[in-house]
């Protein structure tokens, strides 16, 4: 039990150690730098989209969406044929952002469950699933509600 609860120790101080690198030298969050880097890898994409991409709940979309747009880093355009529908696009600002912004954009935990076969990650789904249950305080909204950078 102890050795498991110090690589959740290791998982969380590496997640907060990368977060903290971007948030200095980008000037973003990294749930901001996700999306913008998503932004800036489909041009024109849309709000809903950006949401199923960074498994995050719309409302928390459209913060980080008017954060960027604050911050001059996207740009947001209606389609002529339909004016409720908006798309997104990475501005020259928020490309050279990305430039110099620490590696990988999406995150380190993100970005190493994506290198993780599949058979592992069902495995690893499996085992956490039975922690969770067996918790006896959790919270099953945090799952689409909150960036990990923002935990």
């Amino acid at each position: 039990m102890l050795a498991v609860l110090g690589q959740f120790r290791i998982v969380i101080k590496s997640v907060r150690q990368h977060y903290q690198q971007v948030e200095r030298k980008s000037g973003v969050s990294g749930a901001q730098l996700w999306a913008l880097s998503h932004i800036a890898a489909h041009p024109g994409a849309k709000v809903s989209e950006l949401a199923h991409a960074l498994a995050i709940h719309a409302s928390t979309t459209s913060n980080l969406i008017g954060r960027l747009d604050a911050l001059a880093l996207i740009s947001r355009k209606r389609t002529r044929q339909d004016q409720r529908t908006v798309q997104l696009y990475a501005t020259a600002k928020g490309a050279n952002a990305l430039k110099h912004a620490p590696r990988p954009l999406i995150g380190v935990l993100q970005q190493a469950l994506s290198e993780v076969s599949e058979r592992r990650l069902d495995t690893l789904h499996a085992s956490l699933s039975e922690l969770i249950s067996a918790m006896k305080v959790k919270d099953v909204r945090a799952r689409s509600a909150t960036p990990l950078s923002d935990l």
